[in-house]
């Protein structure tokens, strides 16, 4: 039986022990994820955060929710929010951490355990969004692959190899070394 939006909401909120996304009216719970895994999305949080006013933009490690075009909600392991949309929230406390506005950089880190789902489902729903940039970090083989979008509503396929610097293009001025990053 499908669960509504409103269910998912609520649930997201109540059920501290598991990250929940909604696909298709089903729930899917996140499962628990590899030690290069947490370690990337981490470091890469730290790499962002010390480039970013906070005034302007927050990083959001595993909490923020994405609203697609008909209803799923995928949680990326990294999300860069604009500030103007998480600020009216922060004294909320039934406030989920979710947007259905798209968001200028959404991060997901390869794992054993979901890397052929993200590659398959959450990539394309976030470009299908309409992100402005959409990533994949792989932490084994110490690639990023960056999808751009362009003035025609379509994406631009990058990929980044260790040592190289990964512009943020959405994020002008904002970079990441893959050295430090996998270093």
């Amino acid at each position: 039986m499908p669960v509504s939006e409103a269910t998912y909401r609520a649930l997201s909120l109540e059920d501290g022990d598991t990250t929940w996304e909604l696909v298709c009216g089903h729930l899917r719970a996140k499962p628990p994820m590899t030690h290069a895994h947490g370690d990337a999305k981490s470091y890469l949080a730290v790499l962002l955060q010390v480039q970013l006013d906070r005034a302007a933009y927050r990083v959001h490690v595993d909490s923020v929710r994405t609203r697609l075009p008909g209803g799923s909600w995928y949680v990326p392991d990294l999300a860069v929010v604009p500030a103007g949309l998480t600020l009216p929230h922060l004294d909320d406390p039934k406030a989920l951490d979710a947007y259905a506005d798209l968001l200028p950089l959404v991060v997901e880190v390869w794992s054993p355990s979901t890397g052929d789902y993200d590659v398959a489902t959450k990539l394309p729903g976030y470009r299908e969004r309409g992100d402005a940039e959409v990533w994949l970090v792989h932490p084994y083989d110490r690639t990023v692959t960056a999808w751009r979008r362009q003035p025609d509503g379509s994406y631009a396929e990058s990929r980044y190899a260790y040592p190289a610097a990964v512009p943020v293009e959405s994020l002008p001025g904002v970079r990441v070394e893959l050295r430090q990053l996998f270093g």
